[in-house]
């Protein structure tokens, strides 16, 4: 079985970036083999068109086998407070259906009141959180972390039950250290369909980065492989990786971060590589693909 823990649909496609609609994805997971995939609306329009969470419900209504929502509330929604009590969305939201917050990416840094008032609300609610963060503070998308991911350490720690998914390109640079901070991420052109920035940082990772160190010290950071970014990090070191893997499988999902109807989805072919190969146990197999999407969305 395979759970995409996060992709994208539209209810019409837009004008822009080539994101699937329904059809579209659906048709796309069944070439891919992926069972049932957690839709994440878009609602920030820093780059991407946004969208209401209630298409997402209204997409799991259609095929409750198939589509997971999430819903989704931009920080500065509700008067552009930092005392917003956007715990009132996301109530109705989870009774509707949805099992999980995000992606949240608007260009905030993520230590803003504002946004740390989003993630009290989450936590509130008893859903998750999904983020993106491409490392610029300005002219672009995702919240800013700086590196070394101190925000996100301080945020972890505030809020201990709220489950936080760590994705997107500034988080998954620091799956080794960082020489500079200027090696976290670069641009590049939309050739996958996607709009974002990847990780410059190739080859064997020398001193682990901060992402192993989190995950043993807050036991809520857990790990979206969705997106280039996740497969960059993943296959940089075989032999780091098997051990990162060993460790942190019981918190990591399987993800595809899809923007486009015919996008390559590499990380499938390799976890069933790394299995074949005993690079990775059919514990851990099973768990990155679909045991804890099942468990922690409470399937």
């Amino acid at each position: 079985m395979l759970i995409d823990i996060h992709t994208h649909a539209y209810r019409i496609k837009p004008p822009m970036y080539g994101f699937c609609n329904l059809a579209e994805l659906l048709k796309a997971n069944e070439r891919l083999g992926i069972d049932m995939a957690v839709v994440q609306p878009i609602v920030s329009p820093e780059i991407y068109i946004a969208q209401p969470s209630e298409d997402i419900l209204e997409m799991a209504k259609q095929h409750p086998d198939k589509i997971i929502p999430f819903c989704n509330v931009d920080p500065r929604s509700y008067t552009n407070s930092p005392f917003s009590p956007l715990e009132e969305f996301l109530e109705a939201y989870k009774e509707m259906g949805a099992k999980g917050v995000g992606e949240v990416m608007p260009n905030m840094r993520l230590d803003d009141p504002k946004v740390q008032n989003l993630f009290r609300a989450c936590e509130k609610v008893g859903l998750s959180v999904t983020t993106d963060g491409t490392g610029y503070d300005d002219h672009n998308f995702g919240l800013y972390d700086d590196p070394g991911l101190p925000m996100t350490e301080m945020t972890l720690r505030r809020f201990p039950n709220l489950i936080y998914f760590g994705h997107g390109p500034a988080f998954w640079a620091e799956i080794a250290k960082l020489e500079t901070p200027g090696e976290r991420c670069v641009p590049y052109k939309f050739a996958t369909g996607q709009v974002s920035p990847a990780c410059v940082n190739r080859g064997p990772i020398r001193e682990e980065g901060v992402i192993a160190k989190l995950c043993r010290r807050y036991p809520n950071l857990h790990l979206d492989l969705s997106d280039g970014t996740a497969y960059n990090a993943l296959t940089r070191d075989e032999d780091y990786i098997a051990e990162f893997i060993r460790e942190f499988s019981d918190r990591m999902y399987f993800g595809t971060d899809l923007c486009s109807p015919d996008q390559n989805v590499p990380l499938i072919g390799k976890l069933k590589e790394w299995l074949d190969r005993g690079v990775i146990t059919k514990t851990a197999y099973n768990q990155i693909t679909h045991e804890n999407a099942m468990r922690q969305l409470k399937l």
